[in-house]
């Protein structure tokens, strides 16, 4: 019988006693419901296949296809396929670098991811944790003045954007989520479709607010983040080889954490796509305006 662990935090829980690669389906239920509860999942010593990895996640939904080329798992990882690893000067590391900012996944595209579950392959000796933090207890902890201002507000969601405020800027077309048309444009609160519990949707890929100076629009969303990814709505999981953990992108956010970028750090990532009835965000010329044209506070 599987055993359900709650994490020291407002969100997550571990379950071990089970096998994610012969998942009965009253353990299905099990899983789907903790999923619900909790935000975030942690199975440790799984050691799964592509195959069973890929499997598990679509008990959740559809996966989204990675990086436009029909990929459901890809590594994320700082290794060449030929040995070595790479330098901060190629685009694959900077986008990895980019991704220790705090963000949910796809949100940058006109249908938002609703899980994303990482397999830890290669670790190195120390670093290289996956933080996680909770948007739902945020929402609880703001005060009523906030929660009032930002009632009905939406934000653009751009990854362009989000490379460039972290230093790396990317030519527009140059790979996944890298559009010049259409900024998806998203409410700041979101309310989850299988819970109904408020949360914060923000993140790194926010950057401008319709209707808000630029300037105005960074100090909130800037300001709403640092509120949010505070203890004790935050986890940094250890990673150990074999390791799953599952996340809720509608309600969770994550990050990246550093380490010795010579050593090499190989995680497997499949992604569950949204439901197109509820993350689906208004995109398109008529929204955007000059949405990707970078401002002066954010070039």
């Amino acid at each position: 019988m599987p055993t359900i662990t709650p994490i020291d935090a407002t969100f997550g829980a571990r379950i071990t006693d089970i096998r994610l690669g012969a998942l009965s389906d009253a353990d299905w239920k099990l899983v789907e419901a903790a999923f619900n509860e909790y935000g975030a999942l942690v199975f440790p010593e799984q050691h799964l296949t592509d195959e069973e990895h890929i499997a598990f996640c679509e008990r959740f939904g559809p996966i989204e296809l990675l990086r436009g080329d029909g990929e459901k798992a890809a590594r994320i990882s700082n290794k060449r396929a030929g040995g070595g690893v790479m330098t901060p000067e190629e685009k694959r590391f900077q986008a990895l670098r980019g991704n220790e900012g705090w963000h949910t996944d796809s949100s940058y595209m006109p249908l938002a991811a609703k899980a994303s579950a990482l397999a830890a392959e290669i670790t190195p000796p120390s670093g290289g944790e996956t933080e996680l933090a909770d948007m739902r207890a945020a929402y609880d902890a703001l005060d009523d003045a906030m929660r009032t201002r930002i009632a009905d507000l939406s934000a653009y969601h751009s990854l362009y954007q989000s490379q460039a405020k972290a230093g790396f800027t990317f030519k527009t077309g140059d790979g996944y989520g890298y559009h010049t048309e259409g900024a998806p444009l998203r409410p700041l609160v979101k309310t989850h479709p299988a819970t109904g519990r408020k949360s914060l949707f923000i993140g790194r890929h926010a950057f401008r607010i319709p209707g808000m100076e630029d300037a105005e629009a960074l100090e909130l969303l800037d300001g709403l983040l640092e509120f949010a990814c505070q203890a004790p709505r935050t986890y940094a999981h250890s990673w150990t080889p074999g390791d799953l953990m599952i996340w809720d992108n509608r309600c969770i956010l994550h990050r990246a954490c550093p380490y010795d970028y010579n050593e090499p750090r190989v995680m497997r990532h499949v992604r569950v796509a949204g439901d197109p009835a509820t993350e689906t965000a208004p995109t398109g010329r008529d929204e955007r305006a000059d949405a990707f044209q970078p401002s002066a506070a954010t070039a």
